[in-house]
């Protein structure tokens, strides 16, 4: 895996003013270097933040939320050193090196107002939740900050952001289901937060500013799913806030779902997903002339780059799929040229015209049909006798993203197919798709992972005895349901920090994953949901019957699936299952959800549960 990887390298540096930010790697050293030149790419390199001198005396280090000033003098930086998430603020003077005097704890987010001397941040409670924004004024001792704003209410939490425009700080508050948007002037930092529309239960918006070219064209964007499950995007002046004053830009449509959108000086992106893929659309607002970015592949990944500047006519982007490692591209929204600025190296001599990925659909029990993305080596014979890693994640209207991974290749080299179940609950084929996938319907999340495993099988992509299946997380939960389903389905399972004792957790409102989840499980003091939860949870419907191969994971720091979840788990398994298969609880001490930090931690991890997966298939030693 190390072999495939070009350990020196750089990223495509990012123009902000006037300088050019990027982060490179260096060959043994397990963290990134923030850099930055002024003026030309030919100018002498700044180091801002070198991630391995911050990490060392550390057993794990992950750098959190980090922001340059406005005038790109100061920076201030989150750091976590045991995976709990809870960050120190930091601040360091760019034009001495140096850093100010104050820490500030447990803290979440941060952003600068454009004072070049204020900043807001968010703080976390007892259970994990982001309800606090507090403001710092540089040099002031920390006991002295100000309250801005505190959600009360369990179920939402707080997060911070900023217009391209660098006219606003924004205070975004927001549930599973319903959020709410608060503004302040970027100019005026001790001015008062304005509510843009007050909160309404199931309906969510976001805002982007255009100030336009006087005070009649300020205005604000607003992508939001009120009467339109799948968005619709609105316009309003800053001066008319009020939601009587909104006017639609893009009406809802029942086969497009509206990801969101990028407003700069003259051109209006927009992400869209339509039959279960990623899609871009850019409008000219001179013009009102559109262009759609096209693909070539059958299953895919886009996602927007970094682009904080408002004056700009080029677009950035980044594309990967199963086969195409992951790419930058700058588009010229005026010309339409395409500019691939770079791609991600892979080593070893991969050449990718000897893998093949397809875009399947499985039928499941309901009629559904269920998007199935697959790649695998070239010349495979489809006799059913060969291995299979499916792979799904299923809640939150998260979509699982076909990208490429150059550490895949060590399956795909052995003869293994990969695959992604796009199973509902996941938000590939639109907000539907989300919602038949949750609170009463939650169990078609894992009958439609079955029903894809059943469609591998019968056509002759792997068997029952050659697949394996992989879930992290929420996606963990997946993994202990469906083997409490259908165990003889599969031969070995890898369960991630699994979500797996779902009613213990939720009913404790102390714990993340309590009263901030009801919006996406349900509310177990109410005795329909506490009966269906019941029904699937992992823990408590493990039965006495063989389950396959399984390896489970946890973090003892982690703040979203606390250690003693799969720690249950695998001792009620133990206690009750009936097979001699291997059954084993990995839990990493100095971790937290994501695992070990760093690069190299994260590849031992990997090795470790690809090796787990392949000895059970009989792959182990299998090598071109």
């Amino acid at each position: 895996m190390l072999g495939r990887i070009q350990e020196t390298d750089l990223s495509v540096p990012t123009k902000d003013g006037n300088y050019f930010y990027y982060s490179r790697t260096e060959e043994g050293k397990a963290y990134r270097i923030l850099c930055r030149k002024q003026g030309s790419l030919d100018a002498a390199e700044e180091i801002l933040l070198d991630e391995n001198e911050l990490a060392k005396g550390h057993e794990f280090f992950a750098l959190g939320d980090y922001e340059t000033s406005p005038n790109h003098q100061l920076l201030a930086y989150a750091i976590d050193t045991d995976g709990s998430e809870r960050c120190t603020l930091l601040f360091k003077d760019l034009t001495t090196n140096t850093l100010y005097p104050e820490e500030i704890e447990n803290i979440s987010e941060v952003i600068w107002a454009n004072d070049n001397r204020t900043v807001f941040y968010t703080r976390l409670d007892d259970a994990h939740r982001p309800y606090q924004v507090w403001k710092h004024r540089l040099g002031d001792a920390p006991e002295t900050d100000q309250l801005i704003y505190e959600e009360t209410d369990e179920a939402f939490y707080l997060s911070l952001g900023g217009t391209r425009s660098d006219a606003y700080v924004m205070i975004s508050v927001d549930s599973k289901v319903t959020s709410e948007v608060h503004i302040l002037d970027a100019n005026h930092p001790d001015g008062d937060f304005q509510v843009v529309c007050p909160r309404q239960h199931g309906v969510e918006y976001s805002l982007s500013h255009h100030p336009g070219n006087d005070q009649d064209a300020d205005r604000f964007y607003i992508v939001t799913n009120e009467a339109a499950i799948n968005s619709k995007l609105m316009v309003t002046p800053v001066k008319a806030l009020a939601k009587e004053n909104w006017t639609t830009v893009i009406p809802h449509r029942p086969d497009v779902q509206l990801n969101g959108i990028s407003v700069f000086s003259d051109h209006l992106v927009i992400y869209e997903r339509q039959g279960g893929l990623p899609t871009i659309r850019i409008q000219k607002l001179s013009t009102a002339k559109e262009t759609v970015l096209e693909f070539p592949e059958p299953t895919y990944s886009v996602w927007a780059g970094a682009m904080p500047e408002f004056d700009n006519k080029i677009l950035r982007f980044s594309y990967t799929s199963l086969i195409t490692p992951s790419s930058v591209f700058d588009y010229d929204m005026d010309t339409h040229e395409r500019e691939l600025k770079k791609e991600t190296p892979v080593l070893g001599g991969y050449d990718r015209s000897q893998y093949e990925s397809e875009w399947l659909m499985a039928t499941a029990p309901d009629g559904t049909q269920v998007p199935i993305s697959l790649v695998y080596k070239k010349g495979l014979e489809r006799n059913g006798k060969q291995p299979l890693l499916l792979y799904a994640y299923g809640s939150y209207g998260y979509p699982s993203a076909a990208s490429f991974s150059s550490i895949r290749l060590s399956l795909l080299d052995r003869g293994m197919i990969y695959a992604i179940a796009h199973i509902r609950g996941g938000g590939e084929m639109g907000r539907p798709w989300y919602e038949d996938g949750k609170f009463l319907h939650k169990k078609n999340t894992f009958t439609d992972f079955i029903a894809c495993a059943e469609y591998l099988i019968k056509n002759q992509w792997t068997s029952a005895d050659k697949l394996a299946i992989y879930g992290g997380s929420a996606g963990g939960l997946l993994m202990g349901a469906v083997l409490n389903m259908r165990p003889e389905l599969f031969k070995v399972a890898l369960a991630a920090v699994p979500f797996v004792d779902v009613l213990t957790t939720i009913l404790d409102p102390n714990l993340p994953l309590s009263v901030m989840e009801w919006d996406e499980w349900g509310n177990p003091n109410e005795k329909d949901f506490y009966d269906y939860m019941k029904s699937y949870s992992p823990y408590d419907n493990v039965a006495a019957q063989d389950y396959p191969d399984l390896l489970i994971t946890g973090g003892l720091n982690d703040p979203r699936v606390s250690y003693w979840e799969p720690a249950k788990w695998t001792a009620k398994l133990r206690e009750l299952k009936t097979d001699q298969n291997r059954l084993l609880l990995k839990t990493n001490m100095d971790a937290g959800h994501g695992g070990a930090s760093g690069r190299y931690g994260w590849l031992e991890e990997t090795a470790f549960e690809y090796t787990f997966i392949l000895d059970s298939l009989g792959l182990a030693a299998a090598v071109d």
